[in-house]
């Protein structure tokens, strides 16, 4: 028999190098407590400690990075990024070519138009062009209030702003295009939307370069597994109720479930304990309606995770 050894260098050479980390950014400013709660709420957990702009996170092989959300496009679109957390304006603003993994709905915004009152017409529209010259509209969004003047045929220039744009009307300039989520700071200014430019929430992107490798890909759609799953769990709560076996279809009817609501005997034949997940925005309606069809010992649970 015979029996062949392998060099040291071979055999050095046969052990898989270790997986790239994956280069996370977490956006700073408006966008960053709604992600980190809801990272947290997934079970990952983000350290800021005394890192300052590189906090530690639970993620295996994961690194991080924060950023202000038009950089975390950017670096996204450059590569230097592998995944992050922004919002769709500045994707669409920067015209950047990214994959979006995940829409989370976290912090919704409109993109809007808005002007002082004493600017608009007798019917509450802006007028074409302004006394004489175009018309100046302030904003930090800049090729999406371009292409907004193009749609709408407005005789209008852009002012680049680096914010508090509300500020700006009227005396450097005749309107702004801006993100508002209540409009309060718009009416606190003494401006009145006009039109909609877009509507956006943060989203969780990935760079192409990333989104196209497969070890990449596969941990980016664990993450987002985890954060759809708190996602999905915040818009129901677990109900669980008892009824007896002669009313036990008239429950079943009307109770609105994911897929099918789980049903177990209760002792000594008394019937039968039903449990199901069930949107919150029933609730209200729902309960009275099972208490009326024989259903008792009503429990809502809130539910912090929800894999289907």
């Amino acid at each position: 028999m015979t029996t062949e050894t392998v060099s040291q260098p071979a055999a050095r050479a046969a052990v898989a190098p270790p997986a790239a980390p994956l280069r996370l950014a977490l956006p700073k400013g408006r966008l960053q407590g709604g992600v980190l709660a809801l990272l947290d709420d997934a079970g990952v957990r983000v350290d800021l400690g005394g890192r300052a702009y590189r906090p530690a996170v639970s993620l295996p092989d994961t690194e991080a990075k924060l950023l202000k959300p038009q950089n975390v496009v950017e670096m996204l679109a450059a590569g230097a990024r592998d995944l992050g957390f922004a919002g769709a304006d500045w994707t669409l603003e920067k015209d950047a070519p990214l994959v979006e993994l995940l829409d989370t709905g976290l912090d919704p915004v409109r993109i809007v138009a808005a002007a002082p009152r004493t600017l608009l017409d007798e019917s509450g529209a802006l007028p074409r062009t302004g006394p004489g010259r175009p018309l100046t509209v302030a904003t930090e969004y800049v090729g999406l209030a371009e292409a907004w003047i193009e749609r709408t045929g407005l005789d209008a220039r852009v002012l680049r702003t680096y914010g508090a744009t509300e500020v700006f009307p009227p005396e450097d300039a005749d309107l702004i295009v801006d993100n508002t989520s209540s409009g309060a700071t718009l009416a606190a200014n003494g401006l009145v939307i006009t039109g909609e430019v877009l509507r956006s929430s943060t989203r969780l992107f990935a760079s192409r370069e990333a989104a196209a490798d497969p070890a990449k890909r596969d941990r980016m759609e664990e993450l987002v597994l985890l954060l759809r799953s708190v996602l999905d769990a915040r818009t129901r709560v677990m109900l669980e109720l008892n009824v007896a076996r002669t009313e036990l279809e008239a429950v079943l009817d009307v109770l609105p479930c994911m897929r099918q609501p789980t049903i177990s005997a209760l002792r000594g034949e008394a019937g039968f304990a039903v449990r199901a997940a069930v949107p919150r925005r029933d609730i209200a309606a729902l309960v009275p309606r099972l208490k009326e069809l024989g259903g008792a010992d009503i429990v809502l649970s809130n539910v912090s995770q929800l894999v289907s």
